[in-house]
C-alpha cells in the first residue's frame, strides 16, 4: 500500500498587529475561507488522513481545526509537534521519519520555506512555492516512514486556493 503524506501550508495569516509574535499570528479572513474550502476540495476527492500534526504556532493550528471539522476528526487528535515550526528540510524529515508506521496517511501543517522545500526534496519536485492553504499529497512506497528520504516520494496531487482561476 505505502505511506502517503499530505503536506498542507497554514492557510494566509494576518500582518495586521505588529505587536504579535510570529508565532502568535492569527488567519485573515482569507485564510478562513481558504482553509475550509480546500478541506472540502480533498473531502470530495475521499482523501482522509488517519492521522494529522501540526505546528503549534496559531496559524498553522487554527488551518488544522478547519481541515479537521472537514474530516471529521476530533480536534483533540491533532498531534502538535513543536520541530515543525520555522523547521528546514532536515528538521521535517526527522518528524517524518519517527511518525508511527500504523498510519498510512498523514495530514502535516506547517510553514513555508520548509514545507515547500521538503516536497521538493522528497520528490525530486519542481514546485517553486507552495502558496498559503496549499496541499501536496505525496506517494511513498514503502510500509515504514523510516524508509522516506530524498526522491523517494511521487506528487499525487498539488492544489492551492487559486488553481481553478489559473
Amino acid at each position: 500500500m505505502g505511506k502517503q503524506l499530505l503536506l498542507i501550508r497554514h492557510a494566509k495569516s494576518d500582518w495586521g498587529n505588529a505587536g504579535l509574535r510570529d508565532f502568535d499570528r492569527p488567519l485573515n479572513g482569507r485564510g478562513k475561507n481558504n482553509a475550509p474550502e480546500m478541506a472540502e476540495r480533498l473531502v470530495k476527492q475521499q482523501i482522509v488522513p488517519e492521522l494529522m500534526v501540526s505546528s503549534p504556532a496559531l496559524r498553522a493550528i487554527t488551518t488544522a481545526k478547519y481541515f479537521a471539522a472537514a474530516w471529521h476528526i476530533p480536534i483533540e487528535n491533532i498531534q502538535l509537534e513543536p520541530a515543525i515550526y520555522e523547521a528546514n528540510v532536515k528538521s521535517l524529515l526527522k518528524v517524518i521519519n519517527q511518525l508511527d508506521d500504523q498510519y498510512d496517511q498523514i495530514a502535516l501543517f506547517g510553514h513555508n520555506p520548509g514545507l515547500t522545500d521538503l516536497a521538493n526534496y522528497l520528490c525530486n519536485g519542481h514546485i517553486v512555492n507552495m502558496p498559503t492553504a496549499s496541499v501536496i499529497r505525496i506517494q511513498f512506497p514503502f510500509d515504514s516512514w523510516k524508509l522516506i528520504s530524498s526522491n523517494t516520494g511521487n506528487v499525487l496531487l498539488f492544489d492551492y486556493p487559486k488553481s481553478l482561476e489559473d
